[in-house]
């Protein structure tokens, strides 16, 4: 940004330029309004972006999210975004030994197969039938919940009446989701994987009183209305690309190397101060929107800062010059690897390493959850990759909060990782290893990401994918009308951390700019 416009007072000043921030300005831009979004890194994306993490390696890979569910196609619609997803043909691969052989669930590819694929499991079709009846509860959750995210705050009154289920409103809502794993399935595996989506990035016990895990799983089954986690075409920049050119088209200024360090507010005008290479600067504004953590919401306004987060998940990115054999010769590694590879993730194998983790020590046996991007879409591969049949593999740990990295993150995080994948190679006929890349230096091409390291280069607080607990998504005492509101009239949240935020969805972005365009006082 030119310096003689440090002075310019604008509609709207966004802080943070992750995808949240430019949904916001695309929205307010749109809409006619005079916008600045005031980055510090020097790339818009947050962590909704593509890199080439290996050194001379034509692979660029979605680094930290790596998979769409939660962005409304409305807002996809309403900005003209030139950005695809494509539908996972498998839900999920769990390996498993019984009797001494390897064997395995795998969900999707038809109802045929899925019927057979539990039977082969379980021996019988209760469990089957039990997926079916729980999973169509949450489909009619999803199709009544998912359309809200965009309007309005609900009550929880209006909420539970337009659900206008009492079973499943006790099921979400009001028991923790491990009373209604362990009633409706027997199965130790099966009910591991339903479990599994009460728990990504959320560090609790499948029967905690807090209900964390019940906040988590809804929304882990409600996105698009279906529950369905798609693949996003070109990697999860591609998302955030278009977000910021649509804002850019619209005629918001992007400023990267701008870290905004204070917020200064009378309720009706605000001045953001921000920091460059060459010093520092004030933009003046009628509404400042933070797409940060609650947190640094905290400190540029000088306010008292919320309870601390802190998340509990492993990272862990990979290129693969094949995908590995398994040890079940039943199923094709190209279908157990495009969908969710569940790892460890059995019901007590969760328990016990969440117990573990609680004491304060790495789980014995970490549970994991991985998936191939490339088998969906190779785009994100070179063409000599691609034509040589290379793969990337994404793993994302459970169970890992930030606490056990304290001592010493490096250590501990090649302890964690190395254990990890000792558990994948437990299912596999040939070890991991033997199917990494190397980069340009000779190294393998793998790097993984604790929460320290998270915290680090994100500033995600803790370390936390979703900047604090995830909440309900209806009204609470102090929530206000859209979710995004805080004590100062005219700084609004809109990241992460506000209600109904977390994963890649756009949604916070969405409703602060709505509120923004509703406050003509």
């Amino acid at each position: 940004m030119p310096a003689n416009e440090h002075t310019r007072t604008y509609d709207a000043v966004i802080v943070g330029g992750g995808h949240n921030g430019l949904v916001a300005a695309a929205y307010l831009a749109r809409a006619g309004r005079s916008v600045l979004v005031l980055e510090r890194l020097d790339h818009t994306g947050g962590a909704a972006i593509s890199t080439r993490p290996f050194a001379g390696v034509d692979a660029r890979l979605s680094r930290y999210s790596y998979l769409v569910s939660l962005l409304p196609q409305k807002i996809v619609r309403d900005l003209g975004l030139d950005f695809r997803v494509r539908a996972r043909t498998i839900s999920s691969y769990t390996p498993a030994e019984r009797d001494g052989r390897p064997t395995g669930l795998l969900v999707g590819g038809g109802e045929q197969r899925t019927r057979a694929a539990f039977a082969r499991l379980t021996g019988g079709e209760g469990e089957y039938r039990a997926w079916q009846r729980f999973y169509g509860m949450t489909t009619r959750v999803a199709e009544r919940v998912f359309p809200t995210l965009t309007e309005p705050l609900p009550t929880r009154e209006a909420l539970r009446r337009r659900i206008d289920d009492e079973t499943a409103w006790r099921t979400l809502f009001e028991e923790p989701v491990g009373v209604a794993v362990e009633a409706n399935f027997q199965d130790d595996l099966v009910r591991g994987v339903v479990l599994t989506d009460a728990l990504i990035g959320t560090f609790a016990d499948a029967h905690d009183p807090s209900l964390a895990q019940n906040r988590c799983f809804l929304y882990h089954v409600i996105g698009g209305g279906t529950g369905a986690w798609d693949v996003p075409v070109g990697g999860m920049g591609a998302l955030t690309d278009a977000l910021a050119a649509a804002a850019r088209s619209a005629g918001a200024v992007i400023a990267t190397g701008h870290e905004a360090v204070r917020i200064v507010t009378d309720g009706h005008t605000a001045e953001v101060t921000y920091r460059t290479a060459d010093g520092e600067g004030v933009a003046a504004a009628r509404h400042v929107l933070v797409n940060a953590s609650p947190q640094d919401l905290a400190v540029l306004t000088g306010d008292p800062a919320p309870e601390p987060a802190e998340g509990a998940q492993l990272k862990v990115n990979m290129l693969l010059t094949r995908l590995p054999r398994l040890r079940d010769t039943a199923v094709d590694p190209r279908e157990a690897f495009a969908g969710t590879f569940h790892v460890a993730e059995g019901y007590r194998q969760l328990a016990t390493a969440h117990a573990q983790a609680a004491a304060g020590e790495l789980p014995a046996v970490p549970p994991s959850e991985i998936y191939c991007h490339s088998l969906t879409d190779p785009t994100i591969l070179g063409p000599e990759l691609a034509e040589r049949g290379y793969q990337t593999l994404t793993l994302f740990g459970l169970h890992t909060p930030a606490r056990l990295f304290d001592r010493d993150n490096d250590a501990v995080r090649e302890e964690l990782l190395k254990s990890t994948l000792a558990q994948l190679d437990a299912h596999l006929a040939e070890p991991l290893a033997d199917c990494l890349a190397t980069d340009a230096d000779g190294r393998p091409c793998i790097e993984a990401k604790t929460p320290l390291d998270l915290e680090r280069d994100l500033r995600l607080p803790g370390g936390n994918i979703f900047h604090r607990a995830l909440s309900w998504p209806y009204a609470q005492e102090g929530t206000g009308r859209w979710g995004v509101e805080t004590r100062h009239a005219n700084v609004l949240l809109c990241g992460a951390g506000a209600v109904r935020g977390g994963g890649v969805s756009g949604v916070p972005g969405h409703n602060a700019a709505m509120a923004v365009l509703e406050d003509v006082a």
